[in-house]
């Protein structure tokens, strides 16, 4: 199991490969959310907010992915279904692709010629996300538990998409929070 940064979003199509400005590969916020999950790692005594200052030094691949295994040890077993599930995902996308009928016998090929020279960077970026989910569902996870109220991080894109993320999965578990800048600082408010 490998992390690696590997680019933005592609968009492929029977005239070529393209880039999609804006759609970062996950990969690019692990470290920071990394950074916000070992933060909240420890013993609470009624500890209800947490402040984050910026970590200079940004977790290498290995690190990463080690931080990960500990907090979710069946990791590797779940990475592997999901990949697996997302590689038929791609095996689909090249059968439905030879039974488009608005394309051409050399479109089809010219296209499914373009999803597999895009095959492993797409494996990988799916890879970067899944990682990014669990490591953000980790860090909800514990904001329950213990009954965190407020979380507030340097301001910077990284952390403010973060934030943003954590906000969306907490939803999702009925935990409702709102996000607020003020003084060059990012803050989460959540009402467990």
């Amino acid at each position: 199991m490998e992390l690696k940064y590997v680019g933005l979003k592609p968009i492929i199509s029977e005239h070529g490969i393209s880039f999609k400005d804006g759609k970062e590969d996950k990969y690019v916020y692990l470290s920071f959310a990394v950074d916000i999950l070992i933060a909240l790692d420890h013993n609470y005594v009624h500890n209800v907010k947490y402040s984050h200052t910026l970590n200079e030094q940004r977790l290498t691949s290995k690190e990463i992915l080690e931080i990960l295994l500990k907090s979710h040890p069946n990791l590797e077993n779940t990475m592997d279904e999901e990949i697996n599930s997302y590689i038929i995902h791609l095996d689909k996308k090249e059968e439905n692709i030879n039974n488009q009928v608005h394309l051409n016998e050399i479109e089809k090929k010219a296209y499914i010629a373009n999803l597999r020279i895009m095959r492993d960077y797409l494996i990988q970026r799916a890879k970067n996300k899944i990682f990014y989910e669990h490591c953000i569902d980790t860090i909800a996870q514990s904001i329950i538990y213990h009954k965190i109220k407020e979380i507030d991080t340097p301001f910077n894109e990284k952390f403010w998409h973060i934030l943003q993320t954590i906000e969306g999965k907490l939803s999702l578990h009925k935990v409702s929070s709102n996000l607020k800048v003020e003084s060059l600082k990012a803050f989460l408010f959540i009402n467990c």
